[in-house]
């Protein structure tokens, strides 16, 4: 645990470093979403900014009326974390989730740091753990050491299921931090929704043997979350290209999606420094 905080400090020291020397502003507004939400309903006046105007209440016939906003006083960042035996893909002193884990840590610990309420709901095809968001350093440092002490009790994958629950328990728009290796299916809808509802950032974690598999002949392959072998054969140019496209297409549909619903998308390969495109996602979000 000692070691693990040990990387988290050293990882958020690097990005508050660069965050300040690069964007010379607030680390706050990464995790302020808008930093607005809406307080009440008067009658428009002259001067008054046209985009605020409320047509749905102005065509009632009885004046025109602008939206008022307020300044977000405390701003919720919720982790959902995918922790299914899927993300168990690579060496195993870093594998996906071991990155996952380090990523979701160093965000949290920012967080933290800006005052903000955080939660965490870590999932397989179940609740393997969830921590009602609160705010103070205690609420931050549980988080960590949950996710740190964290044995899944089910190997497979309902991706569907955990952003359902995160929509049934986020009452107020907050920031939502996504992160996972997609490997699924109909979560779409799902993912609409969430993104509608709230500031969705989506961390797409991938490891390089789902893109580039070691050439090394006909070998047996063990499905962590079916618990089936199958044989496949790893030097097979149609078998590797077959790969890759289904990789690349799985993404390209989830950033278009991302996209489409102006959600944050960043994909990371679980063996890169992660520091560097956190930065940039920073940036592009302050921006």
């Amino acid at each position: 645990m000692d070691e693990f905080l040990a990387r988290l400090r050293h990882f958020d020291i690097r990005i508050r470093k660069a965050v300040n020397s690069q964007m010379r502003g607030s680390f706050r507004s990464v995790f302020k979403g808008t930093g607005l939400e809406f307080a009440d309903l008067r009658q428009y006046q002259y001067g008054d900014d046209v985009r605020a105007i409320d047509w749905n209440v102005s065509s009632k016939g009885h004046g025109t009326f602008v939206k008022v906003f307020r300044e977000e006083k405390d701003q919720t960042v919720f982790f959902v974390v995918d922790v299914s035996a899927s993300q168990q893909v690579g060496p195993h002193h870093r594998d996906k989730l071991k990155t996952t884990k380090e990523v979701c840590g160093v965000l949290a610990l920012s967080a933290i740091h800006e005052a903000s309420h955080v939660g965490l709901y870590c999932f397989s095809d179940q609740k393997e753990k969830y921590i009602k968001p609160g705010n103070g350093l205690k609420t931050g440092y549980q988080l960590i050491m949950s996710l740190f002490k964290l044995q899944p009790e089910s190997g497979r994958t309902s991706i569907a299921d955990a952003l359902l629950f995160t929509l049934n328990s986020l009452k107020r728009r907050s920031v939502v931090i996504l992160l996972s290796d997609f490997i699924d299916q109909s979560y779409e809808h799902n993912l609409k929704a969430l993104a509608k509802k709230h500031d969705l950032v989506v961390i797409h974690l991938y490891d390089q043997r789902e893109v580039n598999l070691p050439r090394l002949g006909i070998i047996p392959v063990y499905d962590t979350e079916t618990g089936q072998t199958v044989w496949v054969n790893t030097s097979s140019v149609s078998f590797r290209s077959s790969l890759r496209n289904t990789f690349r297409q799985n993404q390209l549909r989830l950033e278009r999606l991302c996209k489409q619903y102006n959600a944050n998308y960043l994909a990371l390969d679980s063996q890169e420094d992660f520091v560097p495109k956190l930065v940039d996602l920073f940036r592009i979000r302050r921006k």
